[in-house]
């Protein structure tokens, strides 16, 4: 059945609880406030929610810390309960639009096509492959062999997620890392995949992506410290004591810098990566010897980044080292710091990657804040952008793990048109659909059109946003609006398909994203413009989108929605403090609020590779006096706040616990007005919320209910 607007009784369903509901409902938990106060550079902070901070962190013991975030729960669902139904028929609703038994396309790699699929009522995929002959080599999701099967690793876990994935060269091992309490450290285990019996479990604490080796007889990962940094590569020989594993690169000179490693497309070497959010430096080892010696590209100089491949004898390197967009350079690897440029930086080009496959060098960039696929000849330098017709969308190279495939894997969408898998032939010039993503309720994309704005922030940048909404929504100030935006470290967020966004949109939601400094939608520039003493233009954008788009007439004050996730969620806490009068509801996800004092605590996991986008407070005055006046938990007035869902992880090693808790307990105390304020803590959980496909939806439809029931018609 196609998406219409609701009839009245489901529509009566969302409305707030009646008077006679909220004067039965609990009070709002009160945190004690003890004091507590520091001087840094001249300047004394009081900080009377510190004790919510647990001292033996990461461990939280402290009954009285429990005992207060136990409270907000009970708090948070006695007031979602009266919604509970809406919030079920919110979560049916959208689990209707997602196929409940999909897989995605096999993918070719060496002997075997590879696919995940889900089964029906399932939380986790299933990991299927099977061989490739000369009669299937397109084959479909069915009859292969289950070689991994989330469902049953997460069976009895509150947590479960697989964060890394690895088949052996060979075909017959399969490396998994799987984290089952949201800390992000991560089991390595080596599976023979034949018999599906674990051969040895490596590390407890690896993080990131393990690289096989070319011989298939060891394997390359990174591991965290106690402070959750990624501090080294080792190399673990099969058979071998893990305790004994060879260290192929300890980072001992930064503790900002964190470890990665990767594998180049023509499998020729295993690259050892360091570094952090503006600088980073790559070695290399041959990928049939990780116990070389490995050899340095280029030293880490500040504020200049590289990435590599290698394909043809070379590597091709794209850096900032000359031009903030990044040009294209190609190295001999027996000389790899001189570095000759290929694709000079460009003004409005904004390059991105490469990654070095036979026939062609693959390039991600961006024009005027769209994303182009381009092919280029390595010979005749000739270069092919891949054709979309569409104004506004978001598009990736996508799935082409081996040296030489026939096609090349894209991944597409817009806010309009669903998920859509291609494969690109270059030799016809072609793209060949391969899967649209199928929304099992119903979809038509003729009743929904996409508006691309350049609205103008207080200092004169223009700022781009896309706005989804339905063909009927009128732009005379009735309706409602949703923006949604992000700001940090050079993400973008594209403007790609939701089918969760359809439960907005469909009942009289615009559905805006804002495209703000901060992130690198515009280039990297506009990253640049957005980070440590510009920091402030990223909420001021967020701030200015908004009453440009009640101006345009998509809303009035008040009948506008907002949310953001982690640094996102310290944009919701900063814009909420200068402009509370906008907003009718705000959700801040694990929000990064207490700016100030995460940044002051080295001891905390990603402090200091986190002062090249903040500035460190420890040693700059100026930086200290910056993040004092924005930081959203230190700039929290008497004044009246929208009303408010604020989320957080126990386990969360990103943004800690006590980031929401301690902004929750200061805003309770302090704001002027009745609005409802809810804090959710996740016990069991981390960064990214609940685990599982419904799980996760369910929590989604929960942010939602919040939303429609504080904007309601």
């Amino acid at each position: 059945m196609i998406n219409a607007y609701l009839g009245a009784a489901m529509l009566a369903a969302m409305a707030p609880a009646s008077a006679q509901q909220e004067s039965e409902l609990p009070k709002p938990p009160v945190a004690e406030q003890r004091p507590h106060s520091f001087e840094h550079h001249g300047i004394t902070v009081e900080d009377p929610y510190h004790w919510l901070k647990d001292q033996s962190y990461p461990k939280v013991d402290d009954e009285d810390v429990l005992d207060y975030l136990k409270a907000e729960n009970a708090y948070f669902e006695a007031h979602m309960a009266p919604h509970k139904e809406f919030t079920e028929k919110l979560f049916q609703e959208m689990k209707a639009r997602i196929k409940e038994d999909d897989a995605s396309v096999p993918v070719k790699d060496g002997d075997y096509m590879y696919w995940s699929a889900f089964k029906e009522g399932t939380q986790y995929r299933l990991w299927y492959r099977k061989p490739v002959t000369g009669t299937d080599a397109d084959v479909k999701p069915e009859g292969g062999t289950l070689i991994y099967d989330e469902n049953a690793e997460a069976e009895g876990k509150e947590y479960y997620r697989l964060g890394g994935f690895a088949v052996s060269p060979d075909g017959t091992k399969l490396a998994t890392m799987v984290d089952d309490n949201g800390a992000e450290r991560f089991k390595l285990v080596l599976r023979d995949i034949e018999s599906g019996k674990i051969i040895e479990t490596v590390t407890e604490v690896g993080i990131g992506q393990p690289v096989w080796t070319r011989g298939s007889d060891g394997i390359v990962y990174t591991e965290v410290n106690d402070q959750w940094r990624s501090y080294r590569a080792l190399y673990h020989p099969l058979g071998g004591d893990p305790a004994k594993d060879h260290v192929v690169y300890e980072e001992k000179e930064d503790v900002a810098f964190t470890v990665g490693v990767g594998m180049s497309t023509d499998e020729q070497f295993i690259f050892i990566e360091t570094g952090e959010n503006s600088s980073d430096e790559t070695r290399f080892v041959p990928s049939d010897d990780p116990t070389a010696e490995p050899v340095l590209i280029m030293r880490r100089r500040p504020d200049i980044q590289y990435d590599v491949d290698a394909a043809h004898g070379k590597f091709w390197i794209v850096t900032n080292d000359n031009h903030v967009n990044f040009r294209l350079a190609e190295a001999d690897p027996a000389n790899p710091g001189v570095w000759n440029t290929v694709i000079a930086g460009s003004d409005r080009v904004y390059i991105q990657g490469a990654t070095a496959h036979r026939d062609h060098l693959l390039l991600d960039t961006r024009v005027d804040g769209l994303d182009q696929l381009i092919l280029r000849d390595y010979e005749s330098g000739e270069e092919e952008r891949v054709p979309f017709a569409e104004e506004a969308y978001s598009a990736g190279w996508a799935g082409n793990p081996e040296y030489a495939p026939d096609a090349y894997r894209i991944g597409y969408s817009s806010m309009v048109t669903p998920s859509t898998v291609y494969d690109y032939h270059a030799a016809e010039r072609k793209l060949e659909t391969l899967k649209v993503q199928e929304i099992p309720s119903g979809y038509d994309p003729e009743l929904y059109t996409v508006d691309r704005l350049m609205i103008e922030a207080r200092d004169g940048a223009k700022v781009p946003v896309s706005v989804m909404r339905r063909k009927d929504f009128a732009l005379d100030g009735t309706g409602k609006l949703f923006v949604y935006a992000y700001g940090a470290y050079g993400y973008a967020i594209p403007p790609s398909f939701s089918t969760s966004r359809l439960s907005l949109v469909d009942r009289g939601f615009a559905y805006a994203i804002a495209h703000i400094r901060g992130g690198d939608d515009m280039g990297y520039q506009w990253f640049l413009d957005g980070k440590l003493k510009k920091r402030t233009n990223t909420f001021n954008d967020f701030v200015d989108v908004t009453r440009g788009l009640i101006a345009k007439g998509y809303a009035r004050e008040g009948r506008v929605a907002a949310q953001g996730g982690s640094a996102g969620g310290e944009l919701m806490g900063a814009v909420v403090n200068q402009a509370p009068e906008l907003f009718g509801a705000v959700v801040a996800d694990v929000p990064f609020v207490d700016v100030l004092n995460t940044m002051l605590d080295d001891t905390l996991p990603l402090t200091p590779g986190e002062w090249n986008e903040w500035g460190n407070p420890i040693t700059d005055p100026e930086a200290f006096k910056l993040i004092l006046s924005y930081s959203p938990y230190d700039n929290v007035t008497a004044q009246d706040y929208p009303p408010m869902l604020i989320t957080g992880g126990l386990n969360d090693p990103r943004v800690t616990y006590w980031e929401p808790a301690k902004w929750t307990a200061k805003l309770r105390a302090t704001k002027t007005d009745d609005n409802l304020l809810l804090m959710k803590m996740n016990m069991g959980a981390g960064h990214g919320g609940k685990s599982g496909r419904w799980n996760s939806l369910y929590e989604t439809a929960e942010a939602y209910t919040f939303v429609l029931t504080q904007i309601a018609d």
